[in-house]
């Protein structure tokens, strides 16, 4: 009964949360940097930032970029942020902290891809009419010039464009026979379709191509409605016998499996709950399924989505610090017995879920990255929406300058 409610109690906060991409903050003005002006023009309200001294378009990213995946300390970046001005802040961030890694939406949750692609699908459905950043590949140059671990986060079963323009990969409505769509009228591919997953994988090979370092799905899973919406959903590629979990253990294989010739870390974010609930939530992710197949499993352990009550805390979203430290003992206390298993690094949370309480300050995100480390974990990311971070919850790189008052890059928001 326990574990029931636990489930859908995360559940239910999953579904009220966003996880599409929200309008950037305005910044103090800054004059425009002459050496960025190589991979844009100029701005009025572009930050500085400082390149290294090489033509960004000669930089060979297969000698940069390599730090141990161990010591991933990254920052999540959707595709608006990445492909507008903000980006040269983020990068700046990243050279006065001890960020090394952004995860940069290649393909989000509304099927847009981050920079036109070539694989037939995209094309076929129009999610080249709707990029982010076609001068992505000079983008990319430019992480690897700042030693930034660039890693492509591929959303696979939430994708309205996909569902909208391939019905016969999609999930289809039982009372009406159209398509189905979740309470927020968004709809969902067919998580037991292999074309859906192959398309995924036909991205990621891509996104290695174009300088990736790594490749990165979210949305593993079927959708998370209660269960009388469930009820209406038909999938047509379901074959008799087999479970949402043997679909999804399926297909997570299926991709690492195709990644291989690219040579690149294949990873998985699934929601933290995974780690401490048996069975599969009723979205079909089952913590040792993912962790015997993938290089690197992020469990999203955000401590304001866990139920009143979780691992005895009466308020969770006021204790980061022993929320993120029980939902990852029990992710070790998994892992550990199967050898071989994946690397955990965790997605913390970095906003402020609505008027919840506490709000967000780096103390609350500093809370949780010493529970992680304190587990003998040394790598993370921090998940903030909009993408903009505080800079006082990171600490400086060596030798970097100490931050100005109203330094910060943030505002904190809603999660997924």
């Amino acid at each position: 009964m326990i574990v029931v409610r636990q489930g859908a109690a995360f559940l239910l906060a999953a579904l009220v949360m966003s996880r599409g991409l929200f309008a950037q903050d305005e910044v103090a003005p800054a004059p425009p940097d002459p050496a960025s002006a190589i991979l844009a023009p100029s701005a009025p309200d572009q930050v500085r930032v400082l390149l290294r001294p090489s033509e960004i378009r000669y930089v060979q990213q297969e000698s940069v970029l390599l730090p141990p995946t161990a010591t991933i300390k990254g920052l999540y970046v959707n595709a608006w942020a990445f492909g507008s001005q903000k980006l040269w802040q983020l990068v700046r961030l990243a050279d006065e902290t001890e960020i090394n890694a952004f995860v940069v939406d290649v393909k989000d949750d509304t099927g847009c891809m981050l920079y036109p692609s070539q694989v037939p699908t995209a094309e076929q459905i129009g999610a080249n009419t709707c990029v982010r950043a076609k001068d992505a590949r000079a983008r990319l140059d430019t992480l690897a010039a700042h030693g930034i671990y660039a890693i492509a986060r591929i959303v696979v079963a939430k994708d309205p464009r996909l569902a909208e323009r391939k019905p016969a990969w999609s999930v289809k409505d039982r009372d009406t026979g159209g398509l189905w769509r979740d309470r927020i009228n968004i709809a969902w591919v067919d998580a037991y379709n292999d074309s859906v997953w192959i398309y995924a994988a036909q991205l990621a090979k891509e996104a290695a191509s174009m300088g990736f370092r790594e490749v990165q799905f979210d949305y593993v899973r079927f959708p998370d409605e209660p269960r009388e919406r469930m009820a209406t959903a038909i999938f047509p590629s379901r074959r008799a016998g087999v479970s949402q979990r043997e679909s999804v253990r399926e297909h997570v294989a299926l991709l690492k499996d195709r990644l291989k010739p690219a040579g690149v870390p294949v990873t998985f974010d699934i929601f933290g709950l995974t780690a401490s609930a048996t069975g599969d939530l009723g979205i079909g992710q089952v913590w040792e399924d993912f962790v015997s197949v993938a290089d690197v499993v992020l469990p999203m352990v955000y401590p304001s989505h866990y139920y009143r009550g979780a691992f005895g805390f009466a308020w969770p979203n006021g204790q980061p610090y022993g929320v993120v430290r029980s939902a990852l003992t029990d992710a070790l206390k998994r892992s550990n017995p199967l050898p071989g298993s994946a690397e955990i690094r965790p997605f913390l949370q970095a906003f402020t879920l609505g008027r919840r309480l506490p709000r967000y300050t780096p103390f609350e995100i500093r809370e949780q990255i010493r529970a992680v480390e304190d587990l003998g974990i040394t790598s993370w990311v921090l998940w903030n929406p909009r993408s903009v971070y505080q800079r006082g919850s990171l600490l400086p790189k060596p030798g970097a300058p100490a931050p100005k008052a109203g330094q910060d890059l943030s505002s904190p928001s809603a999660g997924r």
